[in-house]
């Protein structure tokens, strides 16, 4: 009978399994690994320095060579300052050495840009980023460089481009502006005119009533040149500020105002107005000035829609709405849209009158847009045109 022998475990504990054989960096001598370095080296899309402790390249990347114009065997065993303008030679050392002395990063793992400096002595913005790698007792850095000048470049197009349509915007603006201004300023300016032009004839034949008349009509004439100064600061201080000043105000008057200077200089026989605005109707918050100038508008631009119309009619209507607004339309029995409806018609631009420049409703748009409300048109159930706008009540 054989002697006992102590039993023996031939199984293996995870610590003694075998390496894998397929893992790349298993059981690698070190000449295989420099033959894999050299691989990568050759073929990283990136510039990439290797480096020790002491900041002195140990290896140089086919991309980095491109880039900076050195060799290999140029930088290899040379401090990377070489690399450096003199701004961030002056810190680097002491980023090395802080970090080693305290382990704070400052530039490991941290994307910057800065100045490189080249082999030809000209100097370029590039990406920088840092890793780390422990081998043995020491430390490798990995510094992966990107050449950024293309797109320094083209982000300085891009902000020339940007300014040029800022300059173009006010250039535009600009023209804008005089469109507008000429186009608002030309009924007050036309009453002037034509209440001078009456004074004058007046004054011809001067009695005692023809006086009192001329005093009327230069009166109105005053009136109206005040209120081409208003249009004139009003439209300043909207473009320049982009703002309107609102307060509390009373539509009645403001719908008869502009029911009576939309008639001014006008000639022939003038459309009857019917005014509705209801007596309980809350003030609304408005610039007294552009909504009065908006009704103008409107009012005129019905007047001219009409000059074929038997019995021209147009009214002018205010009411509440459940939104806490109020609605005011301006409607005609003319003939109506040229096209289905009215979607059109305020664009810039955009004018059916032979002579007409097409602003005068996109600054109606613009007027009650500024001061939060809607405008817009459709055909009337009878014929003819509505134009409605909406503006904040106010409530008491």
């Amino acid at each position: 009978m054989a002697p006992d022998v102590p039993y023996e475990d031939k199984r293996m504990t995870k610590s003694d399994t075998p390496p894998d054989k397929d893992d790349p960096f298993v059981a690698r001598d070190e000449a295989s690994l420099r033959l894999l370095l050299r691989s990568i080296l050759a073929s990283v899309p990136d510039a990439m320095i290797v480096m020790d402790e002491t900041s002195e390249i140990i290896a140089f990347s086919a991309a980095a060579e491109a880039l900076f114009g050195y060799s290999a065997a140029e930088v290899t065993g040379k401090n990377v300052r070489i690399l450096m303008t003199s701004t961030d030679k002056s810190h680097h050392d002491g980023y090395v050495s802080n970090y080693l002395g305290t382990g704070e990063k400052q530039i490991i793992g941290v994307g910057r840009v800065v100045e490189a400096k080249l082999a030809d002595g000209r100097t370029i913005p590039i990406e920088l980023k840092v890793g780390e790698a422990r081998l043995g007792e020491g430390r490798l850095f990995t510094g992966y460089v990107r050449d950024i000048s293309e797109q320094r470049a083209a982000e300085h197009r891009i902000r020339q481009m940007h300014d040029e349509l800022n300059s173009f915007a006010r250039l535009s603006a600009v023209g804008t502006m005089a469109s507008a201004m000429a186009h608002e300023l030309n009924q007050p300016l036309t009453a002037v005119a034509n209440y001078l032009e009456a004074a004058r004839d007046l004054l011809r034949t001067p009695d005692e009533s023809t006086l009192t008349v001329v005093q009327e009509a230069l009166s109105e004439a005053s009136q109206q040149s005040i209120r081409a100064g208003q249009i004139i600061r009003r439209l300043r201080d909207y473009v320049a500020r982009g703002e309107i000043e609102t307060r509390p105000t009373d539509l009645a008057p403001l719908v008869n105002d502009a029911a009576s200077l939309a008639k001014t200089g006008l000639k022939g026989p003038l459309p009857k107005m019917v005014e509705q605005v209801a007596g309980d109707l809350p003030a609304v918050l408005a610039d007294r000035v552009q909504i009065r100038q908006v009704l103008i508008n409107l009012v005129r631009n019905a007047f001219e829609a009409m000059h074929d119309t038997k019995n021209p009619q147009v009214w002018i209507a205010a009411d509440r709405q459940d939104d806490g607004t109020v609605c005011v339309q301006v409607r005609d029995n003319g003939p109506g849209f040229a096209g289905e409806d009215g979607s059109d018609l305020f664009q810039p631009f955009n004018s059916s009158k032979p002579a007409g420049m097409g602003l005068g409703l996109s600054i109606c748009q613009t007027i009650i847009e500024g001061h939060g409300g809607e405008i817009w048109a459709e055909p009337a159930p009878d014929g003819g045109a509505i134009f409605k706008f909406t503006l904040k009540a106010v409530d008491q």
